[in-house]
């Protein structure tokens, strides 16, 4: 490796210390990369993620520096901790989309839409998950995403230096919680359709015992199907505003109990 990066510097003109920093910071950054909302999608191209990387790395190399040059020269360790920094933020990251998908699941199977176009995509979900998770990431974006994952990159350095293993069971403490708090946000986003579908279902049922010549599932399944889609049109905005300041939040703490 130290061969390549002399070639480098020949090659480019870039000092030695400015290539050994941006190696360094590019082990993180990709590392997160690969998990970051809506810049690391399978259905982005890995081209366009690698040019993102390095982006991303030009942008934070220069801010902490100071902080990656003890490890010049070294590499076996930096490529331990910096790869095992950016995965605890990525995963921190994908976290919120996983708890978005959760959430279009448990609206999808209350409104009786759980089937439709599920297996037509790359990550298999339901047609609200789907609408859950585009909408999400098209919100976030639109709110400076790019902006925030960088300055979240360059804080990160102070409760992750560099060269240093996070340790282990801090690390399984603030996963559980991050996974905790995923699955309580994805059910809080879907309370209303629950709420509304378990009151729709009580009262067909109530409806049935008063009238049992009535075929209600013909009757009450069309309807629940378009109250759902009703719901959606008004419940959904709020739901993504929830999202979006629960996001928000992780950018602002995303360590918790981490040391």
């Amino acid at each position: 490796m130290t061969e390549i990066i002399a070639s480098l510097t020949r090659l480019t003109g870039l000092g030695t210390e400015l290539l050994w920093t941006g190696l360094y910071v590019f082990l993180r950054v990709g590392a997160m990369m690969a998990l970051l909302p809506a810049f690391g999608e399978l259905t982005i191209p890995v081209r366009v993620k690698l040019v993102l990387a390095l982006s991303f790395t030009a942008i934070v190399a220069p801010a902490v520096a100071q902080d990656v040059a003890p490890l010049q020269g070294l590499l076996a360790v930096p490529l331990a901790t910096e790869t095992a920094a950016g995965l605890v933020l990525g995963i921190g990251l994908r976290l919120f989309v996983w708890a978005l998908q959760i959430a279009g699941a448990i609206v999808a199977q209350a409104t009786s839409l759980s089937q439709l176009f599920a297996t037509s995509r790359i990550e298999p979900q339901a047609a609200m998950s789907h609408l859950f998770v585009v909408a999400g990431l098209a919100l976030a974006v639109t709110t400076g995403l790019h902006v925030k994952t960088a300055e979240l990159l360059i804080l990160s350095y102070d409760i992750l230096p560099a060269g240093r293993m996070p340790g282990a069971t801090d690390v399984a403490e603030w996963g559980l919680d991050r996974v905790a708090h995923a699955f309580s946000l994805g059910f809080t986003l879907a309370a209303p359709f629950t709420i509304a579908a378990l009151v729709y279902n009580l009262a067909l049922g109530v409806i049935n015992r008063a009238m049992p010549q009535l075929m209600v599932s013909f009757v009450g399944a069309p309807a629940l199907t378009l109250g759902g889609m009703v719901l959606m049109a008004v419940a959904g905005p709020t739901a993504l505003a929830a999202w979006l300041f629960a996001f928000d939040g992780f950018f602002l703490s995303p360590f918790g109990t981490l040391r």
